[in-house]
């Protein structure tokens, strides 16, 4: 059996100290063309994939990456919308890496409070 996080809780609900062994899981990256076969959706300041699950890439795995540059929340390293970036034919073909999000400091504070009775 394996310990993924460790949560300490004090009697009132607060989380004291938090701790994640987080290995990245299996990400997929693809190259697409225009128009995009995958649905998009700004979800929680992240754009994730809501519809149409293929060659590894689920339903919920967030845009990492966008030719190479890294994609943060709903920007690209340069500063443009990824929901745009994608929406531009002009933009294409591009390669996309898919992955699971992080966990934010706000959802491991209700993950925590779960615990509490």
């Amino acid at each position: 059996m394996a310990i993924f996080s460790v949560y300490v809780v004090n009697k009132a609900g607060g989380l004291i100290y938090q701790l994640d062994s987080y290995a990245p899981r299996a990400e997929a990256e693809k190259t697409f063309s225009y128009p995009l076969d995958l649905l998009l959706k700004l979800h929680d300041e992240r754009v994730l994939v809501a519809f149409g699950q293929r060659d590894g890439i689920r339903v919920g795995h967030a845009v990492l990456a966008i030719n190479g540059m890294d994609v943060n929340g709903r920007y690209t390293a340069d500063g443009k919308e990824v929901l745009e970036y994608l929406g531009n034919p002009a933009n294409y073909p591009v390669s996309i890496r898919f992955g699971r999000p992080r966990l934010t400091s706000n959802e491991k504070l209700m993950l925590a409070s779960m615990f509490h009775s």
